[in-house]
């Protein structure tokens, strides 16, 4: 496929912020934590995140485009988090991202963030497939902006040793904090697999990336090092909640009593509001053995039953 002059632009201009994140520009403050986000009188937001429901959406049950809508009536929850991969085929269609801005306004929903999976590694070996996955990721951050979003969730995948892997996706996450500052847009690192799921290790990645414009999503259940080698899940929460500009509850089954069985959620909610975080906690429901409504539906209850008496 050829090159068009706008895709060489954006990979010039990547190319020139991956190489300046070497140099960490002297006016870029550090990356330390953040203050407490102080909410208004409010403990918790809820949002619903697009992969509780991918059984529908890869089967085709469910269009895309109606997320939003099935957000708000069939789950009362106004605030959505979006997954690229369901909607990477129209990713240059200006046309599609109107329509889905339209009805997220026809339904009273707010756009809070798009997960970007597949679109390269930021801490390749490569130095050419880091600059080709900040020019990807690039895209994403021009469609986050045109939905309102707040960030953009991105994967610190990477090669090496653990601390070539960390130079390398601290350069990268330079390079997009410079991107996203562009657009008033964060860029925020899941704990995802691998070495990100090692809390402290994402803390220093933090701290090399050196950027506010870069932060951590907390989930509640991605602590996997490798196979058969968990992360302590309560452990690793805590160590990212310092740089948290979005957190993900996820959940993956429920008891008779409507408690999560894996995951001690009031333990959990103690260590994300003690970090003085106060905006929307993702609903993400990866169970199998509940319906991906009821799974939404426990989840939210779960979290409504924890904000009453904690309130």
């Amino acid at each position: 496929m050829s090159t068009t002059r706008r895709q060489f632009l954006v990979q010039s201009s990547s190319a020139a912020l991956l190489a300046a994140a070497a140099c960490k520009s002297t006016d870029t403050p550090a990356n330390e934590p953040s203050p407490p986000v102080q909410g208004k009188g409010v403990l918790f937001k809820i949002s619903l995140a697009q992969w509780s429901l991918h059984r529908a959406l890869q089967q085709k049950q469910l269009d895309p485009l109606d997320f939003p809508r099935v957000a708000r009536r069939d789950y009362g929850i106004d605030t959505v988090e979006y997954v690229n991969t369901f909607y990477k085929e129209h990713k240059t269609d200006d046309a599609h991202w109107k329509e889905l801005g339209k009805r997220c306004a026809d339904e009273g929903v707010t756009s809070r963030l798009i997960m970007i999976d597949s679109e390269g590694s930021l801490g390749a070996a490569s130095e050419a497939d880091r600059k080709q996955a900040i020019a990807n990721h690039r895209s994403w951050l021009e469609i986050a902006s045109r939905l309102h979003c707040k960030a953009i969730r991105v994967n610190a995948y990477g090669e090496g040793s653990p601390d070539e892997h960390k130079r390398r996706a601290a350069e990268s996450l330079h390079a997009l904090g410079e991107l996203g500052a562009q657009f008033g847009l964060y860029v925020i690192v899941e704990n995802h697999g691998g070495l990100s799921s090692n809390g402290a290790w994402m803390a220093e990645l933090m701290r090399a990336a050196a950027h506010q414009r870069v932060g951590t999503l907390p989930d509640f259940g991605n602590f996997t090092l490798a196979e058969g080698q968990l992360y302590d899940r309560y452990t690793g929460v805590s160590e990212m909640m310092p740089w948290a500009r979005a957190v993900s509850a996820k959940s993956f089954d429920f008891d008779a009593r409507g408690e999560e069985t894996t995951i001690d959620y009031r333990r959990m909610l103690k260590i994300v509001l003690t970090g003085g975080y106060h905006e929307h906690l993702g609903i993400e429901y990866e169970g199998d053995r509940m319906s991906e409504h009821d799974g939404i539906v426990a989840t939210k209850k779960l979290l409504e039953t924890i904000l009453a008496e904690l309130s």
